[in-house]
């Protein structure tokens, strides 16, 4: 337990450390941003698309990390020695993808409250945003670090990443939009489609960290 401790704070510092921990909320808020003059002056269109339009952006600010997740610690052989000193490549995975959600999750959802405004969404629609995000970023987060073991260390791992990692994060984007509208139904299967891929998540990277070895 005191290792992958040690390893979520280690990606947490590493992260924010760097800088680049605040590039997909500052790409999320110049969606926010822009949309407004793409749509036009409408603010009732605006408000009824806002809500699919935050839940877009935080789809496509989920790939901007994606090289800097696995391939770094790889080719460096940081994981090497974390298997070294008896820590598995799954533990490793679920470390990872705690570090990932906490870097990722929280400050998205903070940064959908400027967003929000920019966009239009009324206080109810943002209340179950909000909720969506909370059950949703985990999968998103889990579905990025996957498709990051899986392409670590392959010729054009970022385009290659985002081909992999858009289809399969379409359920997330329409559950997550869905629950806008439909409610409790909606977010029963958002939370589905997030848990299944948070479960998944370490075993896919430990498979995809053993097979490189």
């Amino acid at each position: 337990m005191r290792a992958v401790l040690a390893i979520i704070r280690r990606d947490l510092v590493l992260t924010f450390g760097s800088g680049g921990g605040w590039l997909p909320i500052l790409f999320y808020l110049l969606i926010a941003i822009l949309m407004p003059f793409a749509i036009g002056p409408d603010q009732q269109l605006l408000g009824r698309v806002g809500g699919g339009i935050a839940w877009a952006a935080a789809l496509l600010a989920a790939l901007l990390p994606i090289e800097r997740l696995i391939a770094p610690d790889l080719s460096s052989g940081v994981i090497d020695q974390l298997t070294v000193r008896g820590i598995s490549r799954e533990g490793i995975g679920a470390a990872k993808l705690i570090a990932h959600w906490l870097a990722f999750g929280p400050p998205l959802m903070l940064a959908t409250l400027p967003a929000a405004a920019l966009l239009g969404i009324t206080p109810a629609i943002l209340a179950r945003l909000e909720l969506g995000l909370l059950i949703g970023t985990p999968g998103l987060a889990a579905l990025a670090l996957a498709t990051a073991a899986l392409t670590a260390g392959l010729r054009g791992a970022g385009a290659l990443a985002g081909l992999m990692m858009l289809p399969l994060a379409i359920p997330l984007l329409i559950f997550g939009a869905g629950a806008l509208a439909q409610g409790a139904g909606a977010l029963k299967l958002l939370a589905a489609a997030s848990l299944l891929l948070v479960a998944g998540t370490p075993f896919v990277v430990g498979g995809a960290l053993r097979f490189r070895d």
